[in-house]
């Protein structure tokens, strides 16, 4: 009897962990998929792929509040309304036709929107220009397959309640598709907002570059940079035993450090300008510069 109980006890322990890990590990993916996207976009304003970086997962992690703030506060808000109004109806609603019509009608304009979602998606080619494509056409997907799907499910509820039996598994089939198509919508919509809060983040640290770390950089070969990017360059002595390091810069920012290389920027934005991929390794001294603000 002890070890069908130890048994037991150990299956519900599994059973527990299960139900927790795997939504955690989803949230952990999500997280890291949006801060991803959002990472790409703003590094790739500067010319530079983040798969280059080494970003580790807890870094992407770490950066998806940023671009998910917005779209979390008005899901919850949205959400929050949406069940208030449920709420509501439930309370107010009667098997009267009115009812019926109504959520008919949402069914209707449900079904509208989606197949306008649809000719979005195979007029892509026409209008994928459109600055706006990539968030009006998941948002309408989404809004449309809300209208439908709460609609077809409160008709479900209503016949179920008036002529006492289920609807066929091919009507519950079509609701549960028509949310799924929502929570892709949402999905698509969500990422568009974090690759525009990548873009928008790497706009703002380029108006504001001198909020970046400031680097002087020795090194033991020339590195030849453009012409007017506003770098400058001293040429510290002959090679020796005592000095291996021949050219020094400054006016340079630390744009992102990777696992064993940093990305260098100059203070100054032009668009002209490069990215500099500096290995950290004995071949290069990197000095960090203090805050010229006296404490």
């Amino acid at each position: 009897m002890a070890e069908v109980r130890s048994a037991t006890q150990f299956e519900q322990w599994l059973s527990i962990g299960g139900r927790i890990i795997a939504p955690t590990t989803a949230l952990t993916t999500l997280l890291f998929y949006f801060g991803y996207v959002s990472s790409r976009a703003q590094y790739d304003y500067f010319g530079v792929d983040v798969d280059t970086v080494g970003l580790t997962t807890q870094d992407y992690v770490m950066r998806s509040p940023q671009p998910l703030l917005v779209p979390m506060l008005v899901l919850t808000l949205l959400s929050a309304a949406l069940v208030a109004l449920h709420g509501a109806l439930g309370r107010r609603m009667s098997h009267s036709t009115r009812f019926r019509r109504g959520f008919r009608g949402a069914v209707t304009a449900g079904l509208v929107l989606v197949a306008m979602g649809v000719v979005l998606l195979f007029a892509y080619p026409l209008v994928s220009a459109w600055a706006y494509y990539p968030l009006v056409t998941p948002l309408i997907f989404a809004l449309g397959g809300s209208l439908a799907g709460y609609g077809l499910t409160m008709l479900r509820r209503l016949s179920a309640a008036t002529e006492n039996h289920t609807q066929p598994v091919a009507t519950r089939a079509v609701v549960v598709l028509i949310w799924v198509a929502v929570a892709a919508g949402v999905f698509w919509a969500t990422a568009t907002v974090a690759q525009w809060s990548g873009l928008g983040l790497g706009q703002e640290q380029a108006r504001n570059l001198h909020e970046l770390p400031s680097v002087i950089l020795d090194t033991q070969e020339r590195l030849f940079l453009p012409s007017g990017a506003g770098v400058e360059e001293r040429i510290l002595g002959p090679s020796s035993e005592q000095q291996t390091f021949r050219y020094r810069y400054w006016k340079l920012r630390l744009l992102v450090h990777g696992e064993d290389q940093m990305f260098l920027v100059p203070d100054t934005w032009s668009a002209r300008n490069t990215t500099l991929l500096v290995p950290v390794n004995d071949n290069v001294r990197v000095q960090f510069q203090f805050r010229n603000l006296a404490p």
